[in-house]
């Protein structure tokens, strides 16, 4: 089962605190890249693999999607989802994505923000997905960086003249990686990207777009503290289609 941490009171209380939760899609920088991947909305049947809060569900609602299933492990999140949610084309559920159960060719599109990190069967996830999907379905996802998730230790380095830099060590060494995150305890499972693009592969599905994502010039304009990324790649996004 994957592992639910964000029903934990510590990691919720701070999860609720983060700008991508106060300020929804605008305060995720990464969301325009991410937005660009995307399909045109009207008409679409959209599934949201751990829809947190449920911010992309009601956006992909907003721009036309005629129906929207937002999943995820959490109650809380998903309690917060719904109070935030009016829409009738929203359907919210609980939904392990280990575990994951849905019909057949039934969403034109998938849909997951920095929730694949977390689980251990991606194999199996990746080919549920891909048996969800229309003929030419997208699935258009955020992950992780394999680069960001590789220390043993994570971390900056900082040397006595102040420069930053990222230890990666244990990059081919794939599995559980055991985090201090908002909480004690965090497990994500790390792979390396040719590890993740080949599942994708295997599946059936055929890439269209990988982006190594990190701030443009005018990111770095409106959030000055995202210099940093540019140091290392924290996210990886990835489009694909069935």
């Amino acid at each position: 089962m994957t592992q639910n941490i964000y029903d934990t009171e510590v990691f919720f209380e701070g999860y609720s605190k983060m700008g991508r939760s106060v300020e929804g899609l605008a305060g995720a920088p990464e969301w325009p890249a991410l937005q660009a991947m995307l399909p045109s909305m009207p008409g679409l049947k959209v599934v949201d693999l751990g829809c947190g809060y449920g911010w992309f569900s009601r956006w992909a609602q907003e721009q036309g999607a005629e129906q929207v299933l937002g999943l995820d492990v959490s109650q809380k999140m998903l309690a917060r989802a719904k109070e935030m949610t009016s829409s009738s084309a929203i359907t919210y559920g609980i939904a392990d994505l280990e575990k994951l159960d849905l019909p057949d060719v039934a969403f034109d599109l998938a849909y997951s923000s920095l929730a694949f990190h977390y689980i251990v069967d991606l194999k199996g996830l990746f080919a549920r997905i891909h048996q969800a999907l229309v003929p030419g379905g997208r699935l258009v996802f955020s992950i992780e960086h394999p680069i960001f998730m590789a220390p043993r230790q994570p971390g900056w380095l900082i040397d006595e003249q102040g420069r930053k830099s990222w230890p990666v060590d244990g990059y081919q060494l794939e599995g559980p990686r055991v985090t201090n995150w908002l909480a004690d305890g965090v497990i994500k499972q790390h792979r390396t990207v040719g590890t993740l693009l080949t599942l994708l592969i295997q599946a059936g599905f055929t890439l269209t777009h990988v982006d190594e994502w990190g701030p443009s010039e005018a990111d770095l304009k409106v959030r000055p503290a995202l210099a940093e990324e540019l140091e290392r790649p924290m996210m990886l996004l990835v489009a694909a289609h069935r």
